[in-house]
C-alpha cells in the first residue's frame, strides 16, 4: 500500500497540497481494494456508544467485557510497536490503543496507514492507562469509511465563519460545541411540542405552496406550477390557513413549519426559517401572553435547570412575570413625544424632528412603529410584552376594545430581540375586508410588504370564526437567544449563502 500520507510526513519535509493529499488517499483506496478490503462496507454492529462505555466503564473493565465501538479517528500518536488514537462518535470521544502483539503485524501496518478523518469500527476490552486515561485496547478493527479530504489543522482549526456555514459537515466534525448547539435546538423544539400537546393543541400541517401569500408583512418567493399553469408562492406565514381550521371547528391548533420571505439577510434573518404558529378559540391576546410566557419558562428550565440565561453581555431572568407595556406609552416615556393625540401629518413631523428619515413613514401606525424601533426596542433586555399596536400595521388583529386607533396585539422582546407576535384575532368579515382594502391601498402607495386581498379567507370568516387568540414566533431566533448565539446562521444547519465564485 502506498504510504505518502500527510500524517507520515517527517519534520522538514514539504507540506503536501490538498491535491496531493487526495491523490495519496485515492491510492490507498486502490491498494485496499486490491488487497480485497472494501473501504466502504455496508454496516457495523456496535455494542455501545462512547457515552455508554464511559458511563459504565468500571463495570465493563472489571468484567473484561468485549466492547464494539464505531467513530471517526481524530487524533493519532505512534509509539513504535503501539499506536494511541482518539475516536469520536455522536456522544463523545475515547482513546484507543492498538498494539502489534494484539492485532498482528499486517493489521498493525494497515492501522498506521489510516488517516485522520477515517471512520473505524473497533473491538476490544477496556483498561486505564498509567496516566489515568480510559482506553479501549483494540483486538480487531475495521475501516468503515475512507476520508478523502483532510480535516482542518488541529491548531488553526476551522475558524472562518463563512466556510463553517458553507461546509457545516466539517464544522460539526471538528467543533463539538456546534453539535451541542443543535442538540439544544432539538431539545427546545421538543419542550415546545410537549407544552402544547399537554394543553390540548393539535399539531397540523398547512400548505407551503399557496395561491395567495398572507399572514405577515413580507415579500414572497414566487414560482410556477406547469400543469395548472398558475403562479404560486412559498408561504410567508401559516396564519390564514390555521384560522380556516378554527372556522372548521378545531379549537386549538398549532404548526411547526418552514416559512420563506424574499428579503434581506443579516444576523437575525434568513430567507428560509422555522416558525411556530398557534391559534386558540375563545381566548384573547391576554390569554396568549400567559401561554407564551409559560411556554418559554418551561423551555428554559428544561434546557438548563434554571430560569436564568446569559445572552451576550446580559443576564436574562425568565422567572419573574414578564412586563407588559403599551407601545405608545414607551415612546412617550422615552422621547417625551405623545403620538396618540396627533394625526399622521403631525406625527410624521415629530418623527422627523426626532431624527427619523421620511422614507417608510406612510401612515400614523408606521410613524409609531419607527419611533419604537429607534428608541425603545434595543433597550428591552428582560422579557417584556409590548402591546396595543396601531391599527395600520396590524391588519389581522382585533380593534382594541378601549381605543379604536389601536389593536389587541403584542410582541415579546428579550435582550433587544423581537421574539414573537400575537393578536386577539380579527373575526369580523366586513372589518377584515376593509383592512385588506386598506392594505391594497398601502401597496399602491409603495408598501412592498402590504397584505394581499384574500377573498376566500373573507368567505371563511363569513361562516363564523369564534373569538380567538393567535401567536407566531421564530424558532431560530428563540434558539439563538437560549444558546447565546450571535447569528441566526449559527443555529440553522445549512443557512442560505451567496454562491461561491466558480460554482
Amino acid at each position: 500500500m502506498a504510504d505518502k500520507s500527510e500524517q507520515n510526513r517527517q519534520p522538514g519535509e514539504p507540506q503536501l497540497t490538498l491535491e496531493e493529499i487526495i491523490r495519496t488517499r485515492r491510492e490507498k483506496i486502490a491498494d485496499l481494494r486490491s488487497d480485497g478490503i472494501n473501504p466502504y462496507p455496508y454496516r457495523y454492529s456496535q455494542s455501545h456508544d462512547i457515552k455508554q462505555v464511559r458511563d459504565d466503564f468500571d463495570r465493563l473493565a472489571n468484567d473484561q467485557a468485549t466492547v464494539r465501538l464505531a467513530g471517526r479517528m481524530m487524533l493519532q500518536r505512534r509509539m513504535g510497536r503501539a499506536t494511541f488514537a482518539d475516536i469520536h462518535d455522536a456522544t463523545g470521544r475515547i482513546q484507543i490503543y492498538v498494539k502489534i502483539n494484539n492485532v498482528g503485524k499486517e493489521q498493525f501496518t494497515l492501522f498506521n496507514r489510516l488517516d485522520l478523518g477515517d471512520i473505524l469500527g473497533v473491538e476490544g476490552i477496556l483498561f486505564v492507562t498509567r496516566t489515568g486515561e480510559k482506553t479501549l485496547q483494540v483486538q480487531k478493527f475495521e475501516l468503515l469509511a475512507k476520508s478523502l479530504y483532510p480535516l482542518p489543522d488541529k491548531h488553526s482549526g476551522l475558524t472562518d465563519k463563512e466556510m463553517r456555514y458553507r461546509r457545516r459537515y466539517v464544522d460539526l466534525i471538528v467543533n463539538p460545541e456546534v453539535r451541542e448547539t443543535f442538540v439544544r435546538r432539538s431539545r427546545i423544539i421538543r419542550s415546545i411540542r410537549e407544552f402544547l400537546d399537554d394543553r390540548g393543541f393539535l399539531e397540523v400541517e398547512t400548505p407551503i405552496l399557496q395561491p395567495l401569500y398572507g399572514g405577515a408583512m413580507a415579500r414572497p418567493f414566487k414560482t410556477h406550477h406547469n400543469t395548472l399553469d398558475v403562479d404560486l408562492y412559498l408561504r410567508i406565514a401559516d396564519e390564514l390557513y390555521l384560522k380556516r381550521l378554527i372556522v372548521g371547528g378545531f379549537e386549538k391548533v398549532w404548526e411547526y413549519c418552514k416559512d420563506f420571505r424574499n428579503e434581506g439577510m443579516d444576523r437575525l434573518h434568513n430567507p428560509e426559517f422555522s416558525q411556530v404558529e398557534l391559534y386558540w378559540a375563545y381566548a384573547d391576546y391576554n390569554d396568549i401572553m400567559v401561554l407564551f410566557q409559560d411556554m418559554l419558562k418551561k423551555a428554559v428550565f428544561d434546557l438548563y435547570g434554571t430560569y436564568k440565561i446569559t445572552y451576550g453581555e446580559h443576564e436574562v431572568d425568565f422567572e419573574p412575570e414578564f412586563r407588559r407595556l403599551s407601545m405608545i406609552d414607551t415612546v412617550r416615556e422615552a422621547t417625551g413625544i405623545d403620538l396618540m393625540p396627533l394625526d399622521f401629518k403631525a406625527a410624521k413631523a415629530k418623527a422627523k424632528e426626532a431624527g427619523l428619515e421620511e422614507d417608510g413613514l406612510i401612515n400614523w401606525g408606521k410613524v409609531v412603529e419607527a419611533m419604537f424601533d429607534r428608541f425603545i426596542e434595543p433597550n428591552l433586555i428582560q422579557p417584556t410584552f409590548i402591546k396595543d399596536y396601531p391599527l395600520e400595521i396590524s391588519p389581522l388583529a382585533k380593534i382594541h376594545r378601549d381605543n379604536v386607533r389601536l389593536t389587541e396585539r403584542f410582541e415579546l422582546y428579550i435582550a433587544g430581540l423581537e421574539m414573537g407576535n400575537a393578536f386577539s384575532e380579527l373575526n369580523d368579515p366586513d372589518d377584515q375586508r376593509a383592512r385588506f382594502e386598506a392594505q391594497a391601498e398601502a401597496g399602491r402607495a409603495g408598501d412592498k410588504e402590504a397584505h394581499q386581498f384574500d377573498e376566500d379567507y373573507i368567505r371563511a370568516l363569513s361562516y363564523g370564526m369564534p373569538p380567538a387568540g393567535g401567536l407566531g414566533f421564530g424558532v431560530d431566533r428563540l434558539i439563538m437567544l437560549l444558546t447565546n448565539s450571535h447569528s441566526i446562521r449559527d443555529v440553522i444547519f445549512f443557512p442560505q449563502m451567496r454562491p461561491e465564485e466558480g460554482g
